[in-house]
């Protein structure tokens, strides 16, 4: 029996009959009940109601109903999305027994697409900065990061083979590197945030995780918004997935450009993958076909931008204060440290300084559109400062937390192992509303480098 580690190889095994979503299931219950007790990726599983959803799908495939590429494939949830009858517990003791009375709207959408729930995937307490109980697979005493701690350490596992996910500084990216998955961060508002616990409004997006860029854009498809959504939000490309296979526009896409004036270092190690990265696929080397042929140029700033990492925690700290701070006053023993320094903070900001960087982030988020000119349409930077450091923190946001202030979309995919067996990613960021054009240029990058994926070391 086949036994698929991505999204795209289980559909076309279930495609053709040789695999059905009970076998599915029975996989990655077996790899959760192989790693769980060391890694504690869940928060809440509900392995009988997945049989159930499963024995379903299963049953609907013998009269000829298939529902596409996720029909039967088990997801994960992060804990702070709504499930029905699962508690969102949102990392927090006093939330642990909330149940949900309807699916948030990502969740009922990936239902419908043939997807089967598993659980809830741990979240860092309220999706902010205090570390979890997940350990990173690749070395349980490194943090798998946050606060998507869970989803990125399930689908490393291949307890699921894809998880929803949510950043509003770092929490998709950063998780997904950490764990050596791939990640996309849509478009602000480009996937409902409905049935979402909130952190930052103005700054909170939900995406997915998963072992393959394909995977990513199958996962895309059912989730982002659709034509009868909100004006703000353009029509969905038909398909995500098709556009991976579009030739017409491969040879414009195939460039990239660094930011040499980020405001972020990353360690030794990183700036070494990308350099290694860089030469591996430069168009100057005479060993380039034009099938794997990139250009690359090097993009400045506005001094500006430097600015931008302060005003997103700002923001965040604010709008978290807004939601949360009354609770905290009431349940002070139900916020750990850091996100109530969070609080703290927003609740000590003055409300000018508060519209003052919301204006200035409407006003990078228009100015960052001149950036892509002359068919330049993707930024590469580090998709963390380096490898997963220790399990007591999540790591540094630093290069990701910009792209969730300007809204921008971004994919995150793994390049290369440090020498102590970690892994490396780095982060493509688009156009706005452009997931697919960004989704193509991935999926290149991914080809090209040919990243060799390790046994987990448990």
């Amino acid at each position: 029996m086949p036994e698929p580690t991505t999204i795209t190889a289980a559909a076309g095994f279930i495609r053709t009959g040789d695999l059905t979503p009970v076998e599915l299931l029975d996989q990655c219950v077996a790899r959760i009940e192989r790693y769980e007790d060391r890694v504690h990726a869940w928060a809440y599983l509900d392995l009988e109601g997945a049989r159930e959803q499963a024995e379903r799908l299963t049953a609907e495939l013998k009269t000829g109903q298939n529902r596409g590429p996720l029909h039967g494939v088990p997801v994960g949830i992060k804990d702070i999305i709504d499930v029905f009858d699962m508690p969102t517990g949102c990392g927090s003791k006093g939330w642990a027994n909330s149940y949900a009375r309807r699916d948030a709207t990502c969740v009922e959408r990936l239902r419908q697409s043939g997807a089967i729930i598993l659980g809830k995937t741990v979240t860092t307490a309220y999706a902010s900065f205090d570390p979890p109980v997940t350990r990173n697979p690749w070395n349980l005493d490194r943090t798998p990061g946050g606060s998507s701690s869970g989803s990125a350490a399930a689908v490393a596992c291949g307890m699921c083979l894809g998880a929803l996910a949510s950043q509003t500084g770092g929490s998709i990216t950063r998780p997904a590197s950490y764990c050596g998955v791939y990640s996309i961060k849509p478009t602000y508002r480009r996937v409902s945030v409905d049935g979402v616990l909130p952190l930052a409004p103005s700054l909170d997006h939900v995406g997915a995780m998963a072992n393959c860029v394909r995977d990513l854009a199958i996962l895309l498809q059912p989730l982002a918004r659709t034509n009868d959504d909100p004006k703000d939000s353009p029509p969905v490309p038909y398909h995500y997935e098709s556009e991976l296979s579009n030739e017409m526009y491969h040879d414009r896409r195939r460039r990239l450009s660094l930011l040499p004036g980020f405001p972020a270092t990353a360690v030794p190690e990183m700036n070494t993958a990308i350099a290694t990265l860089r030469k591996r696929t430069d168009s100057s080397l005479p060993e380039r076909t034009e099938t794997n042929r990139w250009e690359w140029n090097e993009l400045p700033l506005p001094p500006s931008f430097s600015d931008v990492p302060r005003f997103q925690h700002l923001i965040m700290a604010v709008e978290a204060a807004a939601y949360h701070g009354e609770r905290m006053r009431r349940h002070p023993d139900d916020y750990p440290p850091n996100v109530r320094r969070l609080i703290e903070m927003g609740l000590s900001t003055p409300a000018p300084q508060y519209v003052r960087a919301k204006q200035l982030m409407e006003h990078y988020r228009e100015e960052s559109e001149p950036a892509f000119v002359d068919n330049w349409r993707t930024f590469l930077t580090p998709a963390a400062t380096g490898p997963a450091p220790s399990a007591e923190t999540t790591g540094s946001p630093a290069f990701n937390s910009p792209w969730s202030y300007t809204g921008l979309p971004t994919v995150s995919l793994p390049v290369a192992w440090t020498a102590d067996g970690l892994p490396l990613a780095v982060q493509l960021t688009g156009e706005r509303w452009c997931e697919d054009d960004l989704l193509a240029v991935a999926a290149m990058l991914e080809a090209d480098i040919g990243f060799e994926r390790r046994p987990l070391p448990l």
